[in-house]
């Protein structure tokens, strides 16, 4: 007889801490960008998404309402894969600007994962309000 421990017992804790930290980093990423949107602009501009004053804001946008959803736990799946998409697209614009992994992509690459995980979670766990609302936990 093996003694395993019951960590499944936390998996709704770990999936709020996990939510917790992915919305904090795109929520002051996306903030920062509207805060000062003039440089947003000229930085999307600089990096050859243009036009710049459609995607700095966009990208924005979707990095807060993301950030928003992953923090309430509320159409999360959504949210995730709204940031999945900003994330690959920086990601394939660092790999083709020759950037390597270490020191280059791998922040992106650990949140791309991240995110694509919780896409595959059903609802945002037991503390989100998709348990709440659409009953769907």
């Amino acid at each position: 007889k093996t003694m395993l421990i019951d960590l499944f017992a936390y998996q709704d804790l770990s999936l709020l801490i996990v939510r917790i930290a992915l919305a904090l980093i795109f929520l002051v990423h996306g903030f920062g960008k509207i805060k000062d949107i003039k440089a947003t602009v000229s930085g999307f501009e600089m990096m050859g998404f243009k036009p710049g004053n459609l995607w700095g804001p966009l990208v924005a946008f979707g990095e807060i309402i993301g950030g928003l959803s992953l923090l309430m736990g509320f159409y999360f799946q959504y949210g995730a894969m709204l940031l999945a998409v900003i994330i690959l697209v920086a990601l394939i614009w660092k790999i083709m600007k020759g950037q390597s992994l270490v020191g280059g992509f791998e922040f992106d690459l650990i949140l791309l994962s991240t995110l694509l995980l919780l896409t595959t979670v059903p609802a945002g766990g037991l503390y989100s309000l998709d348990a709440y609302y659409l009953q769907v936990s």
